[in-house]
């Protein structure tokens, strides 16, 4: 029903890193991946694995004039790397982030002027993506815990910013680790966000480690999905609670559709 993915950043962290992407390939999961510069191109694809997201960027920001001009010159550049790698989505934040994810350029209050401009830019990064065909999605983030200071970074942000662009070469990476830690009422949320949705990543609250370790009801979530008619992408872009495997495994179980009960 779903197509579901891994993100090769964040298990088997023991093996080289085109073993990881193997691994998973190898378990009947598609991959993602962040960085793709610090990566050998030529070497993931020569491992066969089924590409299904990357970051869609190197630096640049969304809402000031050098940022926006910066993030569409190295978005040109990733949709060559996306082609190598047959990866159809890249990813986007509200502004970049460093390797430990905070932003390059924290914005602890967010102006009317810098949501024109980040519109601009998303109208701008859409027209990348349609001639380019690849398409690019905004993800939101949690700023109480992993990502302080990004702007954009709420669920109800990121959708607001897809919806306005109205473009199908925007659409949404619903993080629903990220949305329950800063909105919560993740049911709604992706009813709210429907045909918006690009792609959904999923990890538990707390930890961020796979679905079934934490406050998620993540097998509640798949139905809602499941009724509201959604057939694309669940990644887990999550840390192992224990063994690599068996999380790879607690993830694909909370999203495969159980049979309905037979009558008494």
């Amino acid at each position: 029903m779903f197509t579901l993915a891994v993100c090769a950043e964040m298990v088997f962290r023991d093996l080289p890193f085109e073993e990881r992407v193997r691994r998973i390939a190898q378990l009947g999961f598609q991959v993602e991946i962040w960085d793709w510069t610090t990566r050998d191109i030529d070497a993931l694809v020569r491992t066969g694995a089924t590409f299904s997201n990357m970051t869609g960027y190197i630096t640049g920001t969304l809402a000031d004039d050098d940022g926006a001009e910066e993030l569409l010159r190295t978005a040109q550049q990733a949709i060559g790397a996306a082609h190598r790698l047959g990866c159809p989505r890249l990813n986007l934040h509200g502004t970049g982030l460093d390797s430990r994810g905070l932003p390059v350029k924290p914005a602890h209050e967010v102006t009317g002027a810098m949501w024109l401009r980040a519109h601009r830019t998303l109208d701008q990064i859409a027209e990348l993506g349609e001639r380019g065909g690849v398409t690019f999605c905004l993800e939101n983030l949690n700023t109480a815990v992993d990502h302080p200071g990004v702007p954009f970074a709420r669920a109800a942000d990121t959708i607001a910013l897809v919806e306005a662009v109205g473009r199908p070469g925007l659409r949404l990476n619903l993080d629903l680790y990220h949305a329950q830690i800063g909105e919560g009422n993740l049911i709604a949320l992706v009813r709210r966000a429907g045909r918006l949705i690009g792609e959904i990543q999923v990890a538990d609250v707390p930890g961020r480690c796979e679905p079934g370790t934490g406050e998620i009801n993540y097998p509640a979530i798949a139905r809602a999905l499941e009724e509201m008619g959604y057939r694309g992408t669940i990644a887990m872009e999550a840390w192992a609670s224990a063994d690599d495997a068996l999380a790879l495994e607690r993830f694909r179980a909370a999203f495969t559709p159980r049979p309905a009960a037979l009558p008494a």
